[in-house]
């Protein structure tokens, strides 16, 4: 449990140090308006199908894909109470807010908090299970989570079936599955200059998406972060209803222990930091986003080591 706890103060505390970068720029105005969407469209657009080939850079054999299917199920349920549950929430709110706050109830953080923590926890046996985690979760992000991120928008339910479809099946989520399942399928190894350029560009995600989220914190009032009760809600529904109910769920079925202690933890992770960035491209409210992004990964400092020891035990 201590050494749980060690591992997430110092991901979070790395994490708001990030964040400090983005704010301080932005409050010294250094990251203009102009800037901060650039750097939503090259982290959106260029760096998240990076992330998704590398997660997907693994041996093929019977057993890998026999349990790959086997995981992707796992967190097909995670979604499935998800998005059913958090339609629950927040009725009474504008569509702005009400878009954000359960887009980020439903999607995690797995990139930065919750990869480094399940190794940690769980050991290298658990990247297969991290890494379908991963590419499920973007691949919803940019089907499902685009749909409901703008869900109540004016103009929004007047796409046509085609523009749905094609947004669903060509976006940098799916583009960057197709590449990287195509190498897996076909047992292939993507060329050493190639993967390192993929691999060292998907590195820089989680500290750009952080400067990202902290310059658009800086244009918010901060004192808000601890009054909102809407925030409080979301994060506790996100960190505490979804990992249990996952748990509870996949429990019956008697996975692998890495497995269940994988799709457990990963699924208590905070708000994606997608959250904040999807809310400015599509018009939402991005200050609520960046708030909840912020309050969720605080107070996971609290609920991720009791999930993860919880998750262990029962696995």
């Amino acid at each position: 449990m201590w050494a749980n706890f060690l591992l997430v103060c110092q991901q979070a505390l790395s994490l708001f140090l990030m964040m400090a970068v983005g704010f301080t720029l932005r409050k010294m105005k250094k990251i203009s308006d102009i800037t901060l969407t650039q750097l939503i469209y090259i982290l959106l657009r260029a760096i998240v199908p990076c992330v998704v080939i590398a997660s997907l850079q693994l041996e093929r054999s019977f057993s890998v894909l026999r349990e790959m299917g086997a995981g992707a199920l796992a967190v097909l349920a995670y979604f499935a109470i998800g998005i059913a549950a958090s339609q629950l929430l927040f009725r009474k709110e504008p569509s702005d807010r009400r878009a954000v706050l359960r887009f980020g109830a439903v999607y995690p953080n797995n990139g930065f908090m919750g990869i480094p923590l399940v190794l940690a926890c769980l050991g290298d046996g658990a990247m297969l299970y991290a890494a379908i985690f991963l590419v499920v979760v973007s691949v919803a992000q940019w089907t499902h989570g685009i749909t409901a991120i703008n869900a109540g928008k004016p103009g929004g339910v007047k796409r046509s079936v085609t523009t749905v479809l094609r947004n669903a099946l060509l976006n940098p989520g799916t583009i960057g599955l197709y590449i990287g399942f195509f190498f897996f399928a076909a047992n292939l190894q993507i060329p050493a200059p190639i993967i390192n350029t993929i691999d060292l560009l998907g590195g820089v995600y989680s500290p750009l998406a952080m400067i990202v989220i902290g310059a658009q914190i800086a244009d918010a009032d901060i004192l808000s972060l601890f009054k909102e009760k809407q925030l409080y809600i979301t994060a506790a529904f996100k960190q505490i209803f979804l990992p249990a109910a996952t748990g509870l769920a996949l429990y019956p079925f008697h996975l692998p222990p890495l497995m269940f202690a994988a799709c457990v933890i990963l699924a208590g992770t905070p708000s994606a930091a997608v959250t904040a960035m999807f809310a400015r491209e599509h018009g939402r409210d991005e200050f609520t986003a960046a708030r909840l992004v912020s309050l969720s990964t605080l107070l996971s400092l609290l609920t991720l080591p009791v999930t993860a020891v919880i998750a262990k035990g029962i696995g």
